[in-house]
């Protein structure tokens, strides 16, 4: 008689995971196209209320909008809260906390009323832009980049200290050749004239004056491209090394009922994390 009265709580509770973690199913997928459309949305009436003139005549609107879009996503996460089995696993992992911080900023915004307060209120508007984040959810090869970056982190990290290397030099030897007359005030300010040259950006607010500072700029410039092209080629063959690693393993979306791991294999019966049944 137990087992009876529990099992239409757990096909709730089981339903109610599959369509939220889970996008191979036809509920799975229309909950995620909603969800997408409405993180967008969301990130569209953020931008518009920073427009003055658009906000003064649109105030109403954009403020029930972003009202019923914040309760669509307050109830979604209380959904993924109680439809997984170790519910603390979900609150304090990564998408668990950006899930909660793009929510409560509009419920703080009107409990923490009162002029001497009103620009730390906008300020916890703004942070409903981090729904942005959430969207990384839904790149079906973000899990193959995330491996990618993680097995060519230590030789970006090489690279890196390579270039802050290249930028420490010339940014010296530009303030030896060119000095104050030419806005190189100090090695600081010459080191970011040389980060800035370096990275192609080129803000022109600090510019050489001198021939051979000139010539200088010039190699630093075609240095760039080439320091550019570097860590794209390393995670590109990482990617690479990814895809022919896991061409004859195929993962799907299933979600961990129990402590909300993904990337499964398509026969995996229990979850390689913590042994739970799928």
């Amino acid at each position: 008689m137990k087992n009876k009265k529990e099992t239409p709580a757990k096909n709730w509770k089981a339903k109610l995971h599959e369509i939220i973690y889970e996008a191979d199913t036809p509920k799975g997928k229309w909950f995620d196209i909603i969800l997408f459309a409405l993180i967008i949305l969301s990130v569209i009436l953020v931008m518009l209320e920073s427009v003055k003139e658009i906000d003064l005549k649109y105030h109403n609107l954009l403020t029930a909008l972003e009202w019923i879009i914040t309760i669509f996503f307050t109830v979604e996460y209380i959904a993924r809260v109680i439809s997984i089995k170790k519910p603390l696993k979900y609150v304090f992992s990564f998408y668990g906390i950006i899930d909660f911080i793009s929510t409560i900023p509009l419920y703080l915004s009107y409990i923490f009323a009162g002029s001497q307060v009103l620009l730390a209120v906008r300020a916890l508007r703004l942070l409903r832009i981090f729904r942005i984040l959430k969207l990384v959810q839904f790149l079906g090869e973000a899990s193959s980049l995330k491996l990618a970056l993680k097995a060519s982190r230590a030789k970006i990290a090489v690279f890196i200290y390579v270039v802050l290397i290249l930028s420490v030099i010339m940014g010296t030897v530009m303030y030896l050749i060119e000095g104050d007359e030419a806005g190189f005030t100090s090695i600081p300010r010459s080191i970011y004239w040389a980060v800035v040259t370096l990275t192609t950006v080129g803000y022109g607010d600090i510019a050489p004056t001198t021939s051979l500072g000139q010539f200088i700029a010039a190699i630093i410039m075609i240095m760039g491209y080439g320091i550019i092209a570097v860590p794209t080629g390393i995670v590109t063959s990482e990617l690479t090394k990814q895809k022919k690693g896991y061409n004859n393993i195929h993962t799907n979306t299933q979600s961990c009922p129990s402590c909300s791991y993904e990337d499964h294999r398509d026969d995996a019966s229990h979850c390689y994390n913590c042994g739970s049944k799928l």
